[in-house]
């Protein structure tokens, strides 16, 4: 394309398609022979038992897609386990599912980092969460990363109990295939557990452990099969013919269960103000370049309409109300290009925050906070201003005025990465340390403590300084420094190595943007609470 709409458009729909293609590939997890062989099995594969769970045409929001996907050799295709959230008999409910195509769904290091991350969803959301388990346990040769430490496997069986004994957040398992030694816990620290008749099995220890550890010959549906387990142990609660029959019971059963109360109902919802295709329009394919944020704005919020806080103050930060299909919510968002300053002061450089803008900010999040109503924060920063007027005009406080008011808000938080997110900037718009309810990224989305010119001449500044004034080219070494620097910058601040680590529970496209963040603020109205942390327990 060599039109000027063409040389703008082209990075976000070329980022969009790389990542579509690369999302359809780990969807298949270990491939269709896998899955083929578990329906031999006479079992359903993974994502065909989430997909069945849910209620038809119902929204579903999968975390962690790309969580591990550049390691391991491509091996662990999102770490096998799907979690997300999702409408279940009515209700939304958050979903953890073994994908067994991958390394007969044994538990890698981020494995465990996916399932902690889905058990926090349901226990701020106070949702109740459902585990499909069909597990071999632990992947063995790295036990090291998933059997010890504060956030490993333990973890899962501690949240456990916090949503039984104080949260109350209902948790039901279904055993649909192997689940063994600890990872019985699990199921054994859910409210009801469901077996499957012929194909599942639950022991702390397998035929082959038990044989090898006290000589005892057992075949597996003797040991811990549906019938041992609902007739003679009474480990598990409901029985079920197959796959099909057992995902139909869950329904049945959360369909049972007492309703939370309903939230606050919004205004009617209406379309965005501009088609969700307009954003491909917004962002210039150089991502330094300018554009106007309220372009998104336009598109993500109903009718387009925003009223905006203090429109003429530190206009480098937009602050104001929206509503999104409805649902009322208060926005932060950062305005790239050049903006207006202060009478007689310079023009500011948008991305950027500045004494003022950040005091802004915190005010706005405080009132809020009063006010109850969720905070968006659209995240295109590149860090707070420096230098000598900014020192002198105290941006150390205002920035910690900022990170202290979106820290200490206890609405929900949802945050949209369209662009940069760098430096402390990044913190202050709600970034993942402080614990907001849901991470979105466009796969535009770059994610550092700096960007790659920055750091080039944060480390080379000195040397590529002295040539300049020696007249003389840079020496072959500094060279290939600074060009591996780049490379390397350009490659950790993409939103897809930003994803494969966690850093953000999913990449979105911008036709999928307003639809997701509807239903994730629909999921955070069921909790009328605190939303302050991953949990808060009752006094």
């Amino acid at each position: 394309m060599t039109t000027e709409a063409g040389t703008r458009t082209g990075r976000l729909r070329q980022l969009t398609e790389e990542y579509r293609t690369l999302a359809d590939r780990l969807r298949e997890g270990g491939g269709r022979e896998r899955a083929d062989r578990m329906r031999s099995q006479g079992k359903l594969p993974p994502r065909e038992r989430v997909m069945s769970l849910l209620d038809s045409g119902s929204p579903w929001v999968e975390i962690g897609l790309l969580v591990a996907w550049d390691r391991y050799d491509g091996q662990a295709p999102a770490a096998g386990v799907i979690t997300g959230v999702g409408v279940v008999a009515g209700r939304e409910v958050v979903v953890v599912a073994n994908d067994a195509t991958v390394k007969a769904g044994a538990w890698w290091p981020e494995t465990i980092g996916k399932m902690l991350r889905a058990q926090e969803i349901a226990m701020r959301q106070r949702i109740p969460i459902i585990y499909l388990v069909d597990s071999a346990g632990v992947n063995l040769p790295y036990q090291g990363g998933v059997f010890p430490g504060q956030y490993g496997a333990a973890r899962l069986f501690y949240y456990n109990v916090l949503m039984r004994r104080y949260l109350r957040v209902p948790q039901i398992a279904a055993v649909m295939g192997s689940c063994v030694a600890g990872g019985a816990y699990l199921p054994a620290l859910s409210d009801v557990i469901f077996m499957v008749e012929g194909t599942s099995f639950m022991g702390l220890g397998g035929p082959h452990l038990v044989a090898g550890a006290i000589g005892q010959k057992v075949d597996a549906k003797t040991l811990g099969g549906a019938v041992t387990h609902t007739t003679i142990s009474g480990v598990a609660h409901y029985r079920a013919a197959d796959d099909a029959q057992c995902l139909e019971r869950i329904r049945e059963y959360l369909g049972l269960l007492p309703f939370p109360t309903a939230p606050t109902p919004g205004a009617p919802g209406r379309p965005g103000g501009k088609p969700a295709g307009h954003l491909y329009d917004v962002l210039p394919h150089d991502h330094r370049m300018s554009y106007d944020m309220r372009e998104i704005l336009a598109c993500v919020l109903d009718g387009g309409e925003f009223l905006e806080f203090q429109p003429d103050l530190a206009q480098e930060m937009l602050c104001g109300h929206g509503r999104v299909e409805g649902q009322p919510v208060a926005v932060l968002a950062n305005q790239r290009g050049l903006v207006k300053g202060k009478p007689g002061e310079r023009p500011r450089t948008g991305g950027i925050l500045y004494p003022d803008s950040a005091e802004k900010s915190a005010y706005f999040i405080e009132t809020a906070t009063r006010e109850r109503i969720p905070i968006l924060f659209i995240q295109d920063v590149s860090g707070f201003m420096v230098g000598t007027e900014a020192e002198h005009s105290g941006i150390i406080r205002a920035g910690a005025r900022f990170v202290e008011a979106m820290a200490a808000a206890t609405v929900p938080k949802l945050v949209l990465t369209v662009n940069h997110a760098s430096g402390a900037g990044y913190y202050a718009m709600a970034g993942q340390g402080f614990d907001p309810d849901f991470l979105l990224s466009w796969p535009s989305g770059r994610m550092g403590v700096m960007e790659g010119e920055s750091a080039v001449m944060a480390v080379h500044g000195r040397e590529i300084e002295r040539a300049r004034q020696e007249g003389r080219p840079q020496d072959s070494g500094t060279r290939e420094a600074i060009e591996q620097m780049r490379a390397d910058y350009d490659r950790d601040l993409d939103a897809t190595h930003a994803a494969a680590r966690g850093h953000v529970d999913l990449i979105v496209t911008p036709e999928e943007t307003r639809p997701f963040l509807s239903f994730l603020l629909r999921v955070t109205s069921r909790n009328p609470g605190s939303h302050l942390g991953p949990f808060v327990l009752p006094a």
